[in-house]
């Protein structure tokens, strides 16, 4: 279980739940969201209704996994929902922000380089089908076991082995295009 496992006996107020989540995972969350958007806004607002259905749904949380893998299918389900909606399909919003961190102790050229060297990356991943996009996303990004990514996207390890078994070689057939 995560670091706070809930105490049934003595549960505290759902704000306070709800804000240590928030506190805990919710830059997570937001970057989890971003895989599936490609857009700063639109994640941001979802990350909120994301936390808002959290707070709605705790009471019916069952204790049967970890609070963070309960998040992580509320968060995973919730932008699938959205990217099926009318509104995802049909109204079309620009990305204009853009995260770029400097490097203390790295050459313009080289931050340049890794640059490029990233948004290839991206790209390429963005371009896969969301059912191996997240799989690369959190078995990469958040680091997660098999049984962990399992449990997250309710499928069976197997299932999960052969969709990342998949996701690495379409990857690396779209990089060598690139």
């Amino acid at each position: 279980m995560d670091s706070y496992s809930i105490d049934q006996t003595k549960l505290l107020p759902y704000e306070t739940i709800v804000d240590e989540l928030m506190n805990d995972y919710g830059q997570d969350v937001l970057q989890l969201v971003m895989q599936y958007v490609h857009n700063l806004a639109v994640a941001e607002d979802l990350t909120q209704e994301i936390f808002v259905k959290c707070y709605r749904a705790l009471p019916t949380f069952q204790f049967n996994s970890s609070i963070k893998m309960w998040l992580w299918r509320i968060a995973i389900n919730h932008t699938k929902d959205y990217l099926k909606s009318w509104y995802a399909k049909n109204v079309q919003a620009m990305e204009t922000d853009r995260f770029e961190q400097v490097k203390s102790g790295e050459c313009v050229e080289q931050q340049v380089i890794q640059q490029q060297e990233e948004d290839e990356l991206a790209r390429a991943v963005f371009a896969l089908p969301v059912k191996y996009r997240e799989v690369i996303y959190l078995c990469y990004y958040e680091e997660q076991s098999m049984k962990e990514m399992a449990d997250v996207l309710q499928l069976n390890e197997s299932t999960m082995k052969t969709r990342l078994r998949k996701a690495r070689q379409l990857l690396e057939k779209r990089l060598e295009r690139e």
